[in-house]
């Protein structure tokens, strides 16, 4: 590329508009600042090539080449990977590798399994398989625990393919902490500052790394298997749920995913992870077309137990019009003999209805609603913020292209009837959002980690990689 081509294309640029959160509202000066300090870089590393090239060896021209493409950029066909690298910290093992070799301080006496047993295949589990079902099945369903998300997302990020072990090029930071699994094992019996104290550490470590001067952390971000409100803890009552982890003052400049979110913006939802994880993208197509060919003799189905302890619960007036209903199926979680561990007799429940009750639980997200859309069963919500406010960069915008949503409030006081308000969907819209959601399935599931997907980059771990680059671009151009 010719001298005046490459400085223009260096120099002409756009402005950043983000979809995201954390969009810039006015012109930062030191933007204007680190700019000036890039293009002097660029011009020295210019004049330098073009003098001393000609005589430099084979290897050295070479090394040039890469160090102006890194530093300028040239075009995304030469550098696939230009603004996708990302450089991962290895961390001291206590914050990660070794929760996993002593996997068994995570199990709890109430546990039907052993969190040692959730570990194997890289964080998806021990295969799974059923003598009555179909190849599809059999070879890529997994017993996956929903809360092992930051294992499953380390050993992804170990393969990706823009990795990169000069933190100088990278457009992102990762840190591997298992922030949920360290907090399961202080969760009970411990006091408050024992909730905290890995957390407290980890930040002290990151801040004595050059990495994170340059933008105070603000480049940096974690995973967490569990919801970030199990990490905003308010007080130090012992009574009090979870650690106040991301009420550090450094803590909260790193974005953190999380299976659901907060109100804060550098908190992102992702999916839950569920038992369904291929290595290949026909493996995809394949179960999507499996889902199409669907026999749906219910018009909706429940899958969950009742919240008794909860006054004016959601669920428990669900399972009230579900047994009252010929149109509806139950499996009650609360039940001997439920079975809804079982990711085939989930399956096989979601795939033979056409919508799915998405009520919220314990907290305002379940892991149900990506069985249900992997299912392609519609799922119904009850609560904006079991779907519609949490995973922006993995759900449609438009929720009614994907979704049916009945008000709690108009179910609990009786203006509202889950049948009655399921029948008036025009059969047009119901094959419609149908397909939308078999449609959605790429974009849910987490691939099988010890294996690159082929043919596709829009699996769940992709999805959410292409929006941390973009939220923390966003964050440098405006000089944050």
């Amino acid at each position: 590329m010719k001298f005046h081509a490459l400085m223009r294309e260096f120099c002409v640029g756009k402005p950043i508009i983000s979809k995201w959160r954390n969009q810039c509202r006015r012109t930062n000066y030191s933007t204007y600042l680190w700019f000036l300090l890039k293009f002097s870089i660029v011009v020295l590393i210019l004049l330098h090539h073009l003098f001393f090239s000609m005589d430099a060896p084979t290897s050295s021209h070479h090394h040039s080449k890469k160090k102006i493409r890194s530093l300028v950029g040239e075009s995304s066909s030469q550098d696939s990977c230009l603004g996708r690298y990302i450089y991962i910290h290895d961390l001291p093992k206590r914050f990660n590798q070794d929760l996993l070799t002593n996997c068994q301080i995570l199990t709890r006496p109430t546990d039907k399994t052993s969190m040692s047993v959730y570990v194997q295949n890289s964080g998806i589990g021990p295969q799974i398989q059923n003598s009555d079902t179909s190849d599809i099945w059999n070879s890529n369903w997994f017993s996956t625990n929903q809360f092992i998300l930051e294992v499953i997302f380390h050993n992804r990020m170990k393969k990706y393919k823009c990795l990169t072990n000069d933190s100088i090029v990278a457009s992102a930071i990762f840190v591997p902490y298992y922030a949920g699994l360290d907090l399961r094992h202080y969760l009970w019996g411990f006091n408050a500052s024992m909730r905290v104290s890995s957390g407290f550490d980890l930040i002290n470590w990151l801040k004595q790394r050059p990495q994170w001067k340059s933008m105070s952390g603000k480049d940096h971000f974690l995973v967490s298997g569990r919801i970030a409100r199990d990490f905003r803890r308010k007080s130090d009552r012992k009574s009090e749920w979870g650690s106040n982890f991301r009420f550090l003052p450094d803590c909260k400049n790193m974005s953190m995913l999380t299976i659901e979110s907060g109100p804060w913006e550098n908190e992102i939802a992702v999916p839950y992870p569920t038992s369904f994880h291929p290595s290949t993208g026909d493996q995809v197509l394949q179960w999507q077309n499996l889902m199409r060919t669907q026999n749906r003799s219910y018009l909706f189905s429940f899958a969950g137990g009742s919240r008794n302890r909860q006054k004016k619960s959601t669920r428990n007036e669900i399972i009230r019009h579900c047994q009252a209903s010929k149109l509806c199926k139950l499996l009650d979680c609360n039940s001997v003999g439920h079975k809804c561990d079982d990711p085939f007799n989930l399956m096989n429940l979601f795939g033979r209805s056409i919508f799915c009750l998405q009520p919220p639980g314990d907290s305002l997200t379940r892991k149900s609603t990506f069985d249900s859309i992997l299912a392609g069963c519609i799922p119904v919500f009850f609560h904006p913020g079991s779907a519609y406010t949490q995973y922006l960069w993995h759900l449609p915008n438009n929720y009614t292209k994907y979704s049916v949503y009945i008000s709690a409030k108009g179910l609990r006081s009786g203006k509202a009837r889950i049948d009655e308000t399921l029948l008036q969907v025009s059969k047009d819209d119901e094959l419609s959002m149908s397909e939308e959601v078999i449609r959605l399935i790429p974009w849910i599931i987490y691939a099988d980690g010890r294996s690159r997907l082929e043919s596709t980059e829009d699996d769940a771990f992709y999805l959410a990689i292409k929006g941390v680059l973009k939220r923390i671009e966003t964050l440098r151009g405006c000089g944050i």
